[in-house]
């Protein structure tokens, strides 16, 4: 077998990601999960920490704790919406979070989760099919960092 087959991504390298948790362990974990399946990460230990990174990067996913110290993953995701942004969301949280439509959360993954329905909630919001590419993108994707948009 060839070393470079074994080490190719399985996705494509364009799709970034930014994983937000609290939890230092969970954050690693999710992390090295998703950089090993060939997607470009990026992490977070809080919604405050997060916000900057949004503000300083293209995404094209956020996964979030909601519990978390400073800002929550809720609060994170009101700040977003009111900056106009329609980033997908998955939200890992111990807790079923109340309700909250207005949040566009595309996946709740409630913990404990394994690795495999981690990857599967990515790859079916980012609507990858087999061979790792998009089939459809989300419609109104954002095509730069949130502080180009508040520029003057």
């Amino acid at each position: 077998m060839n070393e470079n087959n074994f080490l190719s991504p399985e996705v494509n390298p364009r799709q970034r990601i930014l994983v937000v948790d609290d939890s230092p362990d969970i954050r690693r974990l999710n992390t090295e999960v998703l950089t090993s399946s060939g997607y470009q990460v990026d992490a977070a230990e809080d919604g405050a920490v997060a916000w900057v990174l949004l503000q300083q990067n293209q995404y094209d996913l956020l996964v979030t704790d909601d519990d978390m110290p400073k800002v929550s993953g809720s609060e994170l995701l009101q700040m977003l919406h009111a900056a106009g942004s329609d980033l997908p969301v998955i939200m890992v949280t111990g807790i079923t979070p109340q309700n909250q439509p207005e949040l566009q959360i595309e996946v709740i993954l409630l913990k404990p989760y394994t690795f495999d329905e981690l990857l599967s909630a990515v790859k079916n919001v980012l609507h990858e099919n087999d061979n790792g590419r998009p089939d459809i993108m989300p419609a109104k994707r954002q095509d730069q960092p949130l502080q180009d948009r508040f520029l003057p």
